[in-house]
């Protein structure tokens, strides 16, 4: 499936090193105009109101870490395969911690040192990503086995 893909100008889009891209969001504000996701991952503590585009709820409390480490890592390895091909965002309440933490972990999966996925992330998405020192100490441990 090839669809059009996120505006690289657009706020909250993220261009990942490999050309893919996604959007970050918090869910708190309303939908941007114009293009919808086609496939979306929600992090928050409770589940989320439904949406009109397919998408997955991850249980991810605020200034916290995903409840099920195995079921994060598989879902967002889902949104970044996805991102190849499909208008993918990823949105908690602000729009900040859990992802920018979430983005950090695309970034790893996308070919970025885990040390400098926080960085790039605060550069290239929101100066304010990542709000922890354990969203910070995820990242770096992502891709661990």
């Amino acid at each position: 499936m090839s669809v059009e893909h996120w505006d690289t100008e657009a706020a909250g889009v993220l261009r990942l090193p490999s050309g893919r891209t996604v959007r970050g969001r918090g869910l708190r504000r309303p939908v941007p105009a114009g293009l919808t996701p086609t496939f979306a991952v929600h992090l928050l503590g409770r589940q989320p109101p439904p949406v009109a585009w397919e998408s997955r709820w991850l249980r991810w409390p605020d200034f916290r870490l995903p409840a099920d480490r195995r079921v994060a890592s598989s879902v967002l390895v889902e949104a970044w395969r996805r991102a190849a091909e499909e208008r993918v965002e990823v949105a908690c309440g602000g729009g900040r911690g859990r992802t920018g933490t979430a983005l950090a972990c695309l970034a790893v999966l996308d070919g970025v040192p885990p040390e400098e996925a926080v960085g790039f992330v605060r550069r290239e998405y929101h100066p304010g990503a990542v709000e922890t020192p354990w969203q910070r100490r995820y990242v770096l441990r992502f891709a661990q086995p």
